[in-house]
């Protein structure tokens, strides 16, 4: 028995103190109120955020008012820091500003969703000694702030776990890998878009008219349907130019994409419709020219607007 009493006594005195910690680590509660969110570049993936983070825990060696960590931010501000200790708890409030990075989600631009993420961490202490829970009474933002453009469908605020695979020179982890506690922000937003898709494509769906004109011109008046056709083309590549300098490089064929291709293929096709009536009219088939005009400029149009139809609204509903 007394044999059995020394053991236990020595397994307390030397086992390390880290071990009891990642068997009971520390909670801190952890609570956000979103003033606002704005400056949102897409090209340079870039957006800001301003709320208050508020924190309830016990163990002073935290210090969130210095530890604390963003990292999925370009950069971090924190003002009006208050720390109160008086009833026996550290409650921390601090009102935060970060530039965040962001990997917007252009595919179905300007019909786009987009989530944006926050991910706050305390840099110096690991799962074994900290665990987040969430402060979800009340809001998370204020009702009477609005995101240019935008709706915002709803936020959420969940704990986890991030992982790193290092050990950060942690001699104690046998294996380079850590986990951090994480309190993580989530807004869903939705863009309002149909002003800002007549905006941009107007040019495009100009483009096209002013080529289809060319059906009804004579066959035999090449400059004239070869001249708007060419033009109308060009027209159509600008205004892609111009959109794409808004947007950052994506390797996936998005809305934008998808409409002008339809409308430089449309434009091709008129012109090969102008060379076919042409022939037929030096051939002297002026009434087969005139009917290809005819049922060039039906498919033609027809096919151009089931076309976007299909896409928009995929691209609406998705």
């Amino acid at each position: 028995m007394k044999k059995l009493f020394l053991l236990l006594i020595s397994i307390l005195l030397f086992t390390p103190a880290k071990l009891f910690a990642a068997e009971n680590p520390d909670t801190v509660k952890v609570g956000v109120y979103i003033i606002s969110v704005h400056d949102i570049d897409f090209r340079e993936k870039e957006y800001t955020v301003r709320f208050w983070l508020w924190m309830n825990y016990k163990n002073a060696a935290f210090d969130f008012a210095k530890n604390i960590e963003v990292p999925n931010a370009k950069s971090l501000e924190i003002s009006d820091c208050t720390v109160d200790s008086s009833n026996g708890k550290i409650n921390v409030l601090m009102k935060m500003k970060c530039t965040m990075k962001e990997s917007w989600q252009v595919h179905n631009y300007p019909f786009d969703k987009q989530k944006l993420e926050v991910h706050i961490e305390n840099s110096q202490f690991d799962v074994r000694s900290l665990v987040f829970i969430a402060d979800t009474l009340g809001k998370h933002y204020d009702p009477k702030f609005t995101i240019s453009g935008w709706n915002i469908n709803h936020t959420d605020v969940l704990t986890g776990f991030r992982s790193y695979e290092t050990s950060f020179g942690d001699a104690t982890l046998k294996t380079p890998h850590s986990e951090y506690a994480s309190f993580n922000i989530d807004m869903f937003i939705e863009r309002n878009a149909w002003g800002l898709f007549f905006k941009l494509f107007i040019g495009m769906y100009v483009s096209f008219l002013i080529s289809y004109i060319c059906f009804f011109i004579h066959a035999d008046n090449i400059d004239s349907r070869f001249g708007l056709s060419v033009g109308a083309l060009f027209a159509a590549v600008g205004n892609k130019y111009i959109i794409d300098s808004i947007l950052p490089e994506s390797s996936t064929f998005t809305l934008v994409d998808s409409l002008h291709a339809f409308t430089f293929i449309s434009i091709l096709f008129t012109i090969l419709f102008a060379i076919y009536a042409l022939r037929l009219t030096k051939d002297g088939k002026l009434d087969k020219a005139n009917w290809v005009d005819k049922i060039g400029a039906r498919i033609l149009l027809i096919s151009y607007a089931l076309l976007n139809i299909i896409y928009v609204l995929r691209a609406i509903w998705s």
